[in-house]
């Protein structure tokens, strides 16, 4: 055999070495890089514009505060078999179709304010991944959108107060660079904020994040960043490039985002199971919220167990709201029973229960002698607004001459 052919069949047995992987090296101005290597940060360029990149993994049976995510991916599943409407509802969509997303700014607002760091967390099969981009300095916003835009694909946004200022911020800082980059595309959003409102603020004064986790989910934060502080920590790191404090803040932001998960499985499980109700008033809430997304089933369920509330405050209103719900439904005899309830207990709605028993004797049951009783009643009462004392001195008026003919 050739020598020419015996290296021919050697030559599938040699093993090259291939030549070390290329540092990556950072752009002029951007110093520390040692250190924000070691926090795993990369870059992305883009024309001569940079941004850095960090991403963080975690188990699906890590906890953050009273739920793990295996718990947050198993909830989201849950919401596949809920049958009727609820603004949180992720029936039809995979755990992975939804953003948890939080973003820190160099002020509250305005066209000179930037967003300096965008944050995300999605959960995936295995594990959860946050993904954030920072700006290293403000002429560099066209690299961090299109990274930003590149890689979150979202179909669904989940935010805290997002609505009103995560999100417009967003969308005023991408006007600057839009000829340059991905448009922003359509998305639902879900606003844990206003959840937090409509479920919690009877049991706090303030439903800022921080207090939401420490009064509901099992979540204080030991040697956090307060969010206030992050822009002073920007522009000191602008000016001297040392990006420890920026990293303590983008660890501020991670925390936050992963309280999404954590707030929106535990509001998700108030909504679709009762057990995990804990008080009386956030079983009222839910009832209420049901009722307020024209979910009226699920709010008339609802208000029926809380009718039997230990609570008097809670049942009464319980028993006024189902009353009206029956009202709609034309079953009057059960209504007028509730109403009835609710008027003779002197309580905050007792006169709204008393007018509503004077329109169903009135225009139902013509029953005009206690129609016009339940209206001189409300009369006597003392009442704040002068618009209810007109309508109902108006309603007395035409009550009388009916009463007369």
């Amino acid at each position: 055999m050739s020598m020419a052919k015996k290296l021919q069949r050697l030559k599938k047995h040699i093993v090259r070495e291939e030549p070390p992987a290329s540092k990556q090296e950072p752009p002029e101005g951007i110093r520390f890089w040692d250190v924000w290597e070691s926090a795993g940060a990369e870059l992305f360029e883009l024309d001569g514009e940079y941004c850095i990149t960090r991403e963080t993994h975690y188990a699906l049976d890590a906890a953050h505060g009273f739920y793990t995510f295996k718990d947050a991916k198993k909830t989201i599943d849950q919401w596949s078999a809920f049958d009727s409407y609820h603004p949180l509802s992720a029936k039809g969509f995979q755990p992975s179709d939804l953003f948890f997303f939080d973003i820190e700014t160099t002020g509250l607002s305005g066209t000179g304010s930037v967003i300096f760091l965008l944050g995300t967390a999605r959960i995936h099969e295995n594990q959860v991944t946050v993904k954030q981009y920072f700006l290293p300095s403000p002429g560099n916003e066209t690299a961090l959108y299109a990274k930003f835009l590149q890689e979150t694909d979202y179909t669904t946004l989940v935010t805290y107060n997002g609505k009103s200022f995560d999100w417009p911020q967003v969308k005023s800082r991408h006007t600057f660079v839009r000829d340059k980059v991905p448009a922003l595309p359509a998305f639902g959003h879900f606003d844990l904020y206003h959840a937090s409102r409509r479920l919690f603020k009877h049991t706090m004064e303030s439903v800022k994040l921080v207090n939401v986790e420490k009064g509901h989910l099992g979540l204080e934060r030991v040697n956090d960043v307060p969010g206030h502080l992050a822009p002073i920590i920007y522009f000191d790191f602008l000016e001297r490039g040392d990006p420890e404090g920026v990293l303590q803040v983008m660890k501020h932001n991670e925390r936050d985002i992963l309280s999404l998960i954590t707030l929106y499985t535990h509001i998700s499980r108030l909504v679709l199971d009762e057990r995990a109700l804990v008080d009386d008033q956030t079983a009222l809430e839910v009832g209420k919220w049901f009722e307020a997304s024209g979910n009226s089933a699920a709010a008339k369920e609802s208000f029926e167990k809380s009718t039997a509330s230990r609570q008097e405050e809670v049942a009464l209103d319980a028993a006024f709201r189902l009353a009206m719900q029956l009202k709609r439904e034309q079953s009057f005899e059960a209504a007028v029973s509730l109403f009835t309830r609710v008027r003779e207990s002197n309580g905050d709605r007792s006169i709204e229960a008393a007018i509503e028993l004077a329109k169903v004797y009135e225009h139902k049951w013509k029953d005009i002698p206690k129609a016009l009783r339940e209206t001189e009643w409300a009369l006597e009462q003392k009442l704040e607004k002068e618009a209810i004392t007109c309508a109902l001195e108006h309603r007395l008026h035409r009550l009388e001459k009916k009463l007369s003919k």
